[in-house]
């Protein structure tokens, strides 16, 4: 940095300063280059030589505890002392300007740094630190502004950048929401109060002042003919389109009012809505319907297409998009009017009325006008009917066998049955597969044949009598008569239900326990023949069939008493002997007048008739007579057992010998064939191994000579390759000592042509060094070294740090271009 003789001595280069202690005053001075400073020996170099700050163009820096200047811009020193005044704590900003050393307590803060460049949309967010004055304001501490781009921010210390602020790019069909943070003026020049909003929809970029701010970015809605937006208003306002709001009206926006529409701040969306479009074939009803933009609250429209309509707010349809009724030529409509009209026909309908439309047609129901039900022709077979009640009177009647439309003031009748006859239904339905019953229509059911079914008449108070096979059908007030039977073995009552009452003939079984004289209890497996016997053209004779709910049960039980009182008159081995001919007589008894027995036995209670009776089993209850009973019919069964387990045996032992002799026979003819096999296995065997061992020498030699040959060939193809090999390793290694050759020439040329580029560019430099330097001293400068002494010139031209130098009158001419090399010492 500096050259000196001895420690005393420092040469201060040009652009560069010292900073010197005077230990007797105590006051530090600065001493600038270009000099040859003497330090005394009550002074002291504390800083330095240290080169001085250089601010290029468009830069800056900032200088902590800056000097204190005057209004003439001089450098203000403590009169007592000469002392330098400091602004301690203070800080200053410098631009562009020449070299300035640092005076004593001067500190330079960070580094040169170059002045910020605000880019076009954009912008530096400021904040004043402390009060000041520029740019013709008054700027109070905490006042924020914004510099907006393009343009060079030149700092200032009382301001501080708090952040870079960058546009916000609007596209079309967007719009920017902005809050006031307090009370400014928008971009457009307009007064806005703190808090309030508003819509920035300019299209471009849009930078925000430091008042406001971006709530957020709205995209408009995209309006076409099938969608528009409905709208409500949060606070009274004139809309876009020039209109006045009410706070909380509802609106909508249509593409016949903007192709596009963007919220406004006092505007909230409620959503889109689609269009409502009715075909030529379909209608609705419009609940509270607009008229001139105002709501009919309790009034109903209807609407028949083709028409396309939005809803408007408030605005509801009833029952939705409906399909026009179109009725066949067997429908019709039950109708009900909601309040007293006049139709298009001019009839006069009151409130309650109902009334019946019939096809073919198409009909839409006037909004005073309910549709009960749709009503089809009801077709019948002579054979199926429904059930019908007049709503007016409330009689129910049955309609058989013809197609019928029900009239407004009828309704089909659900006939109710109890369970029971419900079940027994069932059953026949789910034989003949017909599904569930459908009360409205009228009960049938098929009697089978040789049977009879009650019906009885509630309301008449009458039963008849249906005899199978024939189809039943129930009257509104008729009911089946449920047949209970006894069933089992011994009967037990309510075992079969039936609807119809089979009339036989036909048998049933019972078991009867009886006891002899000699009081042996047996039990008796009876089975007996019935019919019964019945005018069916006299109904008096017919309803004495149902006269005796359960017949089987009392024909048992009737029975049973007689066997029972025949069996206790006899002895056992007599029952045992004659059972059949005891039983008969106690059943159908003699006729006294013949002295014979009576073939049938009649009930006239209901003419049931017994005609036979059948003996299926006797057993004892008793166990000892059971057992004695069992022991001689063992003893029999035994008897017979061994007699043909004898004959059997016999029958075996003769057939074991024949089967013996036929397996000694066959075995002796199966040896003989295995002693033929085994020579075929042999001679066979002999041919495989000399087969094996020809075929075994055969594969070995031509596996040698295949091996030799394969051998031959892959040392054949190595040599091949190996020559290959060479080669292209031959010339790789000579394109790579071309090529090598080639760069090195190529560098050489480009080395050669760098220095003569260099020693140019040099020549050129200590050319215009030279000029530079000549220009700088000037003529009068040189003439004066010309005129001044031999010690004067060397101490100048020592300040100026030449080594070598020519001293000349002025009369006569150098040649200054060739001595100008060396004159000047390099800097170091």
């Amino acid at each position: 940095m500096s050259e000196s003789g001895d420690q005393g001595v420092i040469r201060i280069k040009p652009y560069y300063f010292v900073h010197v202690l005077d230990n007797n005053t105590n006051v530090t001075r600065i001493e600038v280059g270009p000099q040859t400073f003497t330090r005394q020996d009550h002074e002291k170099v504390v800083q330095g030589p240290d080169p001085m700050i250089m601010i290029p163009p468009r830069h800056y820096c900032i200088i902590s505890n800056p000097v204190q200047r005057d209004a003439k811009g001089l450098i203000v020193r403590d009169t007592k002392n000469g002392q330098i005044k400091l602004r301690h704590g203070d800080e200053e900003i410098r631009f562009e300007q020449d070299p300035f050393p640092l005076y004593p307590g001067e500190k330079l803060f960070g580094k040169v740094t170059p002045l910020q460049v605000v880019a076009p949309n954009t912008a530096l967010k400021l904040k004043a630190i402390r009060d000041f004055t520029g740019d013709g304001r008054k700027r109070t501490a905490g006042d924020e502004w914004v510099f907006r781009g393009p343009g060079t921010y030149i700092p200032r210390v009382e301001v501080q950048v708090v952040e870079v602020l960058r546009a916000l790019i609007v596209k079309p069909n967007q719009a920017l929401k902005i809050r006031a943070r307090k009370a400014t003026l928008d971009s457009e020049g307009r007064k806005r109060a703190a808090g309030e909003e508003w819509l920035v929809r300019t299209a471009g970029a849009y930078l925000p002042d430091v008042d406001e701010e971006v709530v957020e970015t709205l995209n408009a809605f995209i309006l076409t003919e099938k969608k528009a937006v409905h709208l409500r208003a949060l606070r009274s306002f004139v809309d876009v389109f020039g209109t006045a709001r009410k706070a909380g009206e509802e609106w909508l926006v249509t593409i016949d009012m903007a192709e596009t529409h963007l919220a406004d701040v006092h505007e909230q969306v409620i959503g889109e809505v689609k269009i409502t479009t009715l075909t030529n074939r379909e209608y609705c009803v419009v609940n509270d319907p607009h008229k001139n933009g105002v709501p009919q609250l309790g009034k109903k429209e209807l609407r028949r297409g083709e028409v396309a309509f939005f809803l408007k707010p408030g605005e509801t349809l009833e029952a939705g998009i409906q399909a026009v009724m179109v009725l066949g030529e067997e429908e019709a409509l039950l109708l009900r009017a909601r309040e007293s009209f006049t139709d298009d026909q001019g009839k006069r309908h009151v409130a309650g009325e109902r009334w019946m439309i019939y096809g073919p047609t198409e009909f839409v129901p006037a909004i005073e006008v309910e549709i009960i039900e749709k009503r089809k022709s009801i077709p019948l077979d002579e054979n199926e009917g429904v059930y019908v009640r007049d709503i007016k009177t409330g009689k129910v009647s049955t309609v058989i066998g013809q197609s019928y439309m029900l009239k407004p003031n009828e309704e089909p009748w659900a006939k109710d049955l109890p369970k029971l006859v419900e079940d027994l239904l069932s059953k026949e339905r789910a034989e003949n597969a017909a599904g569930d019953r459908d009360k409205t229509r009228v009960v049938t059911y098929r009697a089978p044949h040789n049977s009879a079914v009650q019906l009885y008449d509630y309301k008449n108070r009458v039963a008849r009598v249906v005899f199978g096979p024939e189809l039943v059908m129930l009257a509104p007030d008729e009911q089946f008569t449920v047949v209970s039977l006894s069933g089992g073995q011994p009967k037990q009552p309510d075992q079969i239900k039936s609807l119809a009452m089979l009339l036989g003939p036909d048998f049933m079984t019972d078991v009867v326990i009886v006891e002899t004289a000699d009081h042996a209890r047996l039990s008796l497996k009876l089975s007996y023949n019935w019919h019964f016997e019945v005018d069916r053209t006299n109904g008096k004779d017919a309803l004495k069939l149902f006269q005796v709910p359960d017949f089987v049960g009392d024909a048992c039980k009737a029975i049973a008493s007689r066997v029972r009182g025949a069996v206790a008159g006899v002895s056992f081995d007599a029952f045992h002997r004659n059972s059949a001919t005891i039983i008969r007589s106690a059943v159908f008894q003699k006729d006294p007048k013949t002295g014979e027995f009576n073939n049938r036995f009649v009930f006239t209670a209901n003419n049931l008739v017994i005609t036979n009776v059948d003996i299926q089993s006797v057993e004892p209850v008793d166990q000892r007579t059971r057992d004695s009973l069992q022991k001689s019919v063992q003893l029999a069964i035994e008897i017979t057992t061994k007699s043909q387990e004898a004959a059997a045996k016999h029958e075996s032992n003769r057939q074991e010998q024949e089967a013996m002799g036929r397996l000694e026979r066959q075995k002796i003819i199966d040896e003989a064939e295995a002693e033929k096999s085994r020579k075929e296995l042999l001679l066979l065997q002999a041919e495989s191994a000399a087969v094996e061992s020809t075929g075994q020498a055969k594969a070995e030699a031509k596996a040698r000579a295949e091996a030799a040959f394969i051998g031959s060939e892959a040392a054949v193809q190595q040599a091949r390759l190996a020559a290959q090999a060479s080669q292209i390793s031959l010339e790789a290694e000579l394109n790579q000592s071309t090529a090598k050759q080639l760069a090195e020439v190529e560098h050489a040329r480009q080395v050669a042509s760098l220095e003569v580029s260099r020693a140019r560019k040099l020549a050129d430099i200590e050319i215009k060094k030279f000029s530079d330097m000549v220009d700088a001293l000037g003529a009068s400068t040189l003439q004066s070294m010309a005129e001044a002494g031999p010690a004067a010139q060397a101490k100048l031209l020592g300040s100026l740090g030449l080594k070598s130098f020519l001293i000349t009158d002025g009369n006569s001419p150098v040649n200054l271009f060739q001595t100008a090399q060396g004159l000047i010492q390099p800097p170091i």
